[in-house]
C-alpha cells in the first residue's frame, strides 16, 4: 500500500482515477470504434428530493470548476450558481463537449455535487429552523479525518454560522467555534478533585476572543452546575452548554428552561444557552424559544441524499451543424434553463433559448444557469464561502420547509 490512509490523493481525481471502471471501458471502446468526437451535452439534475423536502441547496460548483481548470478539460459549463435553492427535475449543472473528454469524471462530479449538496441542504434546513439562533457545525469527528474540511465547507455554505473543525476553518477564512470537551472535566477532577477548576483554567489560558463557554453536565446536575460557573467566571462567562448523553437526557426543554430560570432568577441573564449532542430538526423547532445556540453536527454530516444524477440530453450532429436533442426513456431531451421570478421559488424550465412565462405580478423571471467554464477555461467570478453563505441565508427568507 502507498498510502497511510485509503484516500484518493490530488492527483488521482485529476487523472480521473477517482472513477467507475466502466466509464474507463466505455472511452477505449469509443476511441477503438473512432466515436471519441461524439459531442454531447450532459444534464446534472435531481428527479427526486428526500421525502419532505420542497427543495435542496446546489453546492460543490467550486469544486468541480477547480478540477477542469486544473486539467484544462475542453469542455463548456452552464450552471446555477452555487447556493442556488434548487426544486427536483430542474437542470442545475450542464457539460458541453466530447463526451471521451470527461466521461472518467462523472463519478468524481457526481460525488461532488451530491455530497456536497446534501450536506448544504441539511445545513440549510437547520439554519431555517434555528432563525436568529446561532447553529454552529460540530460533525467534524463523525466523517474521515481527509474530508473533515469539505464537510465543513458544506456546512459553512448552507447556512452554519460556525465550524469546530481547525482545517476546515482555516480553508473558508474564519475561526473555528467550540467549547470544551467531557475529558476535560474529568482530567480535573481526577487530579486536583474538583472539575470546576477547568473553567478556571480554560479562562486563564484561552485568549480573550475566545468565549468562555462552560460545559455544564459532566458530574452534577445541569442547574447546579450552570450557577457554579456563573459564580466562578462572572462576567466573563459567555455561555453554557449542555450535552446530557441521550441516555440521561429526559426532557431536555424541561431542563433549559430550569437553567435559563435559574441563571436569571440570580441576575445572570446575559449567560448564552448551547444544546449539542445528537440535534437534529425537531430538536430546533422545540429548544429555539430557549436555547441561543446549537451544536449540531451527525444530523448534517450524515443527510438525506440529494440524489444528483447525470444524463446526456443532446448530441451535436456534425452533418447537419444542430444539436439533437437526445436522452434515455424517463428522463427529458434538450437543453434547458430555469427561469426564477425574483424572490421565489417559483421556477419555470423551458428548452434553452424559449421565452418563459411572465411572473404573477408581471415582471419578467430570470434566468439562472450561467456559462462558468468556456472551452476549459474559467470565465466567471467564483464567489467567497462567505458570499455562497450569504446568498443562500437570502434566500432562505423566501423559502418554505
Amino acid at each position: 500500500m502507498d498510502r497511510l490512509f485509503y484516500i484518493a490523493k490530488d492527483e488521482e481525481i485529476l487523472n480521473g482515477e477517482a472513477t467507475d471502471i466502466y466509464f474507463k471501458r466505455t472511452v477505449d471502446v469509443l476511441r477503438a470504434a473512432g466515436l471519441d468526437k461524439v459531442k454531447v451535452r450532459a444534464e446534472f439534475h435531481v428527479v427526486n428530493l428526500p421525502r419532505g423536502y420542497k427543495w435542496a441547496v446546489f453546492a460543490g460548483l467550486k469544486e468541480v470548476i477547480n478540477l477542469v481548470a486544473a486539467r484544462e478539460l475542453p469542455v463548456t459549463i452552464y450552471a446555477m450558481p452555487e447556493g442556488t435553492l434548487f426544486k427536483a427535475n430542474e437542470p442545475l449543472m450542464v457539460i458541453e463537449g466530447n463526451y471521451v473528454d470527461f466521461a472518467v469524471y462523472e463519478t468524481t462530479f457526481l460525488g461532488i455535487l451530491r455530497h456536497y449538496t446534501s450536506v448544504a441542504t441539511k445545513a440549510a434546513r437547520i439554519k431555517k429552523l434555528a432563525g436568529d439562533k446561532a447553529c454552529l457545525f460540530f460533525g467534524a469527528r463523525v466523517v474521515h479525518p481527509a474530508i473533515q474540511p469539505m464537510v465543513d465547507r458544506a456546512a459553512y455554505i448552507g447556512g452554519c454560522d460556525g465550524v469546530a473543525g481547525v482545517i476546515g476553518a482555516r480553508l473558508i477564512g474564519i475561526e473555528p467555534s467550540g467549547t470544551m470537551p467531557h475529558a476535560l472535566m474529568i482530567v480535573f477532577r481526577h487530579a486536583v478533585g474538583d472539575h470546576t477548576m477547568a473553567w478556571v483554567w480554560f479562562d486563564k489560558v484561552m485568549p480573550s476572543n475566545v468565549p468562555r463557554i462552560a460545559l455544564v453536565d459532566t458530574f452534577f446536575d445541569e442547574r447546579e452546575e450552570s450557577m457554579l460557573a456563573a459564580k466562578l467566571l462572572g462576567n466573563k462567562l459567555y455561555g453554557v452548554r449542555l450535552d446530557t448523553p441521550s441516555s440521561r437526557r429526559g426532557n431536555m426543554e424541561a431542563i433549559v428552561r430550569e437553567v435559563r430560570w435559574t441563571l436569571d432568577l440570580a441576575g445572570y441573564k446575559n449567560v448564552k444557552i448551547v444544546v449539542s449532542g445528537g440535534v437534529d430538526e425537531e430538536d430546533v423547532v422545540r429548544l429555539r424559544d430557549v436555547v441561543d445556540v446549537f451544536g449540531v453536527g451527525t444530523s448534517i454530516a450524515f443527510p438525506p441524499s440529494v440524489d444528483i444524477s447525470m444524463d446526456i440530453v443532446e448530441a451535436y450532429d456534425e452533418r447537419s451543424g444542430q444539436w439533437v436533442p437526445i436522452t434515455k426513456r424517463g428522463k427529458l431531451p434538450g437543453f434547458k434553463q430555469v427561469y426564477r421570478c425574483p424572490g421565489t421559488l417559483n421556477d419555470q424550465v423551458v428548452p434553452w433559448g424559449y421565452e418563459p412565462k411572465p411572473c404573477p405580478d408581471g415582471s419578467k423571471p430570470e434566468p439562472i444557469l450561467r456559462k462558468f467554464v468556456d472551452n476549459g477555461k474559467v470565465i466567471e467570478h467564483l464567489p467567497s464561502d462567505a458570499e455562497i453563505r450569504n446568498y443562500v441565508l437570502k434566500q432562505l427568507s423566501s423559502a418554505e420547509l
